[in-house]
Formats: structure tokens, C-alpha cells, sequence
């Protein structure tokens, strides 16, 4: 008789042929993830054409998949284009992995602004932009804040660059625009930069009046980084680079480890 805690089902499979195979998928469900992963790795949305070749399926089954993940908002169809793209339904168990991960890394942002007395910043890359999850300003009357939530193209910021560093080169391909701010940006140039910031692990940029260092986060396969800003005059190069080590150290610990609590010794 079969045991308790459904001991009698384990036991019928660990008395089966070791060399037997087995495949528990589901084609459907495959074919589901199939299509995700497909709408997840496109910035303009994808065709229902493209899905059907892409997923090896007729185009009427195609459609039907797409028009259920439709129906519980994980696709959407953008009316005037007919293409489509991840939809609402993940945005709310995305909200809360980024609010898990804000809260993670507060503490370290909090350390790390009162190690080199300058903001610190957490971002995330959202289409062809970045978001900035959380902002903790330093407390120098000058200094270099964005505001939580505030958006930035990619290409034009440190935060930006780490964060590509991650990124597959087709992909960055996709999200760099033909022009902007009057000038073009030439991919090769771009990725050539990009494979610097590999090798380093961490990007600076400099506009004159202020310097950034970032670096990716490394213990999560979110695209998002950590970087601290200052105005220029009171933040070399110098201690930019300085800074990059203490944030290549704090970038494979954030995602892992809480900040130990410092607890003062209990009172006799």
C-alpha cells in the first residue's frame, strides 16, 4: 500500500527502467513560452506572421494562442499596427519583484552614499530608456539627483552603458535609435564602448559638468545597475575609478545579501 506523504508514487517511479526517458512538457505550454519569449525579446512588438514562422505554427493556431494570452492581458495588439506585444497581466508580479529588489538594495544605496558622500542610484531598463527605481540623494547642498521614476535613453547615461554590458549585441542593436539629439549614433562605435565596459565591469561618463560610474547587477538577470553621481569638480576620475571597485563589490552582494544590521551591544 502506498505510504504516507505520498510515499507510493515516488516509489513506482524509482523502480522504473534507469535508462528510460522521460519528458514531462507539454506542447502547449511550450509553444506558450515559445511566444513570450519571442514578444520579451522585441522592442516594436512582433508580427503575427513572424510568430507563426518563428514558433513553426499554421497561423490560425498562432492566432489563437496569441488571442488567448490576449484575453488574460499577457499579450496586448497594438490596434494601429497590428503588432503585438507582452501586455499588463505581468506587469503586477514584475512590480513586485523590482519593489523586493528596492527594498534589497535601499540599505546598500543608503552605505554607499554615505561611503563617498554622493546620490546613488538604482535603474532598470525599461524599452529603449532606463527607470530609476530609487534615488538616494546625497547631502551636499550641490549635487546630482534624478527623481524616482524618471526616464533616460539608454545610450546617454552610465547607468545606461552598465547596464547594455549585459546585454546581447543584437539586442543592443534594436534599442540604439537612428538619431538623437541631433546626432547619429553608429552601432559599431557604440558596442566597441560597450565591450570596453565588459572587460572593466563598470562605465563612466562625463558631461562636463558631471560624472557618473555604474556597474551592472550581477546576482539577478534583471537589467538594472547601480551607480553613483556627482558634479564633476568634487568627483574626479580618479575617484571614480575608486568608486567602480566598491560598486563591483556591492553589485554581486545586493541581489544575495541583506546589509548586516549594526545592533548596538544590549544594555547591563
Amino acid at each position: 500500500m502506498p505510504g504516507r506523504h505520498g510515499q507510493g508514487p515516488r516509489d513506482n517511479a524509482d523502480t522504473a527502467t534507469k535508462g528510460e526517458e522521460r519528458n514531462y512538457t507539454v506542447r502547449a505550454v511550450e509553444r506558450v513560452c515559445s511566444i513570450l519569449n519571442l514578444l520579451q525579446e522585441s522592442v516594436e512588438g512582433v508580427s503575427l506572421i513572424d510568430v507563426a514562422q518563428e514558433t513553426e505554427l499554421p497561423k490560425s493556431s498562432a492566432f489563437r494562442y496569441l488571442w488567448t494570452l490576449e484575453a488574460h492581458r499577457y499579450v496586448e495588439r497594438d490596434a494601429g499596427t497590428g503588432l503585438y506585444r507582452l501586455g499588463l497581466g505581468f506587469v503586477g508580479m514584475q512590480s513586485r519583484h523590482l519593489e523586493v529588489l528596492r527594498e534589497r538594495a535601499r540599505p546598500w544605496l543608503e552605505k554607499i552614499r554615505d561611503e563617498f558622500g554622493e546620490t546613488v542610484n538604482l535603474a532598470i531598463l525599461d524599452g529603449d530608456h532606463i527607470v530609476y527605481l530609487d534615488v538616494v540623494e546625497s547631502k551636499h547642498r550641490v549635487r546630482f539627483a534624478s527623481a524616482r521614476g524618471f526616464r533616460e535613453p539608454l545610450y546617454a547615461t552610465a547607468m545606461g552603458h552598465a547596464i547594455a554590458s549585459r546585454l546581447p549585441e543584437e539586442r543592443i542593436r534594436e534599442l540604439l535609435p537612428l538619431s538623437a539629439t541631433g546626432y547619429e549614433i553608429a552601432p559599431d562605435s557604440y558596442l566597441t564602448g560597450i565591450g570596453d565596459i565588459q572587460r572593466l565591469g563598470y562605465a563612466i561618463s562625463d558631461d562636463g559638468d558631471g560624472r557618473c560610474v555604474a556597474a551592472p547587477l550581477t546576482g539577478t538577470r534583471l537589467p538594472v545597475a547601480l551607480g553613483i553621481s556627482a558634479p564633476a569638480a568634487r568627483f574626479s576620475r580618479t575617484d571614480a575609478d575608486k568608486a567602480a571597485i566598491r560598486l563591483l563589490e556591492v553589485t554581486k552582494e545586493i541581489t544575495v545579501n541583506p546589509i548586516p544590521e549594526q545592533r548596538s551591544s544590549p544594555q547591563s
